[in-house]
């Protein structure tokens, strides 16, 4: 066998070039930089932590990505990482309010999606509220106002509500993201992988008994599920400290009114468990008996 030839100076100088270039897309801050959007299905699970999702900036993670980093990083290589995603998870455990939170959303770059000038829609309702909902994504009318569910889909939410007898005021209400995506389209992967903690501290701060999710984006991704909306449905699901259920968004039964008995049979359920779990809804006045 023949002996290997050494490097030339040319050739060894871009062999490392390409080495740290490859360090550098593994290991970039995240920051005040946005992150790329991720294409592909927006159902696809959360494999990882969020947190370190976030930290890493490492797009293939977010959309649940088998594919190996381009290095094999050593453990002191990967220390700037974990340190992010320590820092990201302390940053959440030091905001014990609602307030608190929403200052370090306002400031949470990672929070944004890829249209600018979008405004914070960080939630609305009882702090301290039995019931929390929480759809998708804000829409323009959300974004306008810089509050979840207004507009069509808003009101009927409200109908649905007070269908059961249950006051939105007592309630609250929030999305998986927390800005606007463009075109109102579905949340990418990635984008709910880098909003889900900010979301998870929401919840654990509001510690509410029962959980609604409202649409397919928003069960998956709490789930951390592929599974089909049809298939949730009807089932209390534990999910930190509560019990979530699954129903339609109002802004599909806007599209497709075969939708509503299903939903009007989920809501009854709720409302059930609502009452064997002892919250204690405000009644409307004109439906009060």
């Amino acid at each position: 066998m023949s002996e290997q030839q050494p490097l030339t100076p040319e050739e060894l100088f871009k062999k490392v070039e390409a080495f740290l270039k490859a360090q550098h897309e593994v290991y970039a801050p995240v920051g005040d930089i946005p992150l790329p959007a991720v294409t592909g299905s927006a159902a696809l699970p959360l494999q990882e932590s969020p947190a370190k999702i976030v930290a890493s900036g490492n797009p293939a993670a977010a959309a649940g990505s088998s594919q190996p980093n381009p290095v094999e990083a050593s453990p002191d290589q990967q220390h700037p990482t974990e340190t992010k995603a320590d820092t990201l998870i302390q940053s959440l455990q030091d905001c014990k309010t609602l307030d608190a939170l929403r200052e370090l959303c306002e400031a949470a770059a990672v929070l944004r999606t890829d249209l600018t000038g979008t405004r914070l829609v960080f939630g609305k309702g009882n702090p301290k509220a039995d019931l929390m909902l929480i759809g998708e994504a804000p829409g323009a009318k959300e974004d306008e106002l810089g509050e979840p569910f207004v507009g069509a889909s808003g009101n009927l939410l409200t109908k649905i509500l007070a269908a059961i007898k249950v006051d939105r005021s007592q309630i609250y209400i929030a999305n998986i993201l927390k800005h606007r995506p463009p075109d109102n389209r579905n949340p990418t992967a990635e984008e709910r992988a880098r909003s889900l903690p900010f979301l998870e501290r929401q919840i654990d701060l509001i510690q509410p008994k029962l959980i609604l999710c409202l649409g397919l984006i928003s069960a998956q991704t709490l789930l951390n599920t592929t599974t089909a909306l049809k298939d949730m449905r009807g089932t209390f699901h534990p999910y930190r400290g509560a019990e979530l259920m699954v129903t339609y968004h109002p802004a599909a039964l806007l599209r497709n009114k075969h939708l509503k008995r299903d939903t009007w049979e989920d809501v009854q359920k709720l409302r059930q468990r609502y009452d064997i779990l002892g919250c204690e809804p405000v009644l409307l006045p004109y439906l009060q008996s």
